[in-house]
């Protein structure tokens, strides 16, 4: 199949294809006439890459998690990577929450201080006003 094919049927774009082929996730495709020719197992990969990015995972884990299958190690392998990925979202998790508490101390600390005043004057806009409220 051709590179439209597989992107349809992947359900990425042409070039995310040709992106992923660019930096090495995706092996270089047999070419027929100057076009590139594509089978089952680019599907599989680039589905694979696709559900991946759905999941967030970096390039780098990614490109660890393909190596992974083309060697047929242990799903145990594949688990640690989704454990060490889901510590890392739980960090952000928690950097979210942080944020948000924050951010809502900011705006608290703006209805009770300064709603009403001048933009410059507002205690969101200043520095060090972090965690007001």
């Amino acid at each position: 199949m051709r590179i439209g094919v597989l992107a349809k049927v992947a359900g990425v774009s042409v070039p995310t294809v040709r992106y992923y082929e660019s930096i090495g996730l995706l092996a270089p495709p047999a070419r027929q006439g100057g076009q590139r020719i594509y089978g089952s197992d680019d599907v599989k990969a680039l589905s694979l890459i696709r559900h991946c990015r759905d999941l967030d995972f970096s390039i780098d884990e990614i490109r660890d998690i393909l190596a992974s299958v083309q060697r047929r190690l242990p799903c145990s392998d594949t688990k640690t990577f989704a454990e060490q990925h889901l510590r890392s979202i739980r960090k952000k998790i928690a950097g979210l929450r942080a944020l948000e508490a924050t951010v809502a101390a900011l705006v608290s600390g703006c209805e009770t201080t300064c709603c009403g005043s001048a933009a410059p004057d507002c205690v969101i806009l200043q520095p060090g006003q972090a965690h007001c409220g």
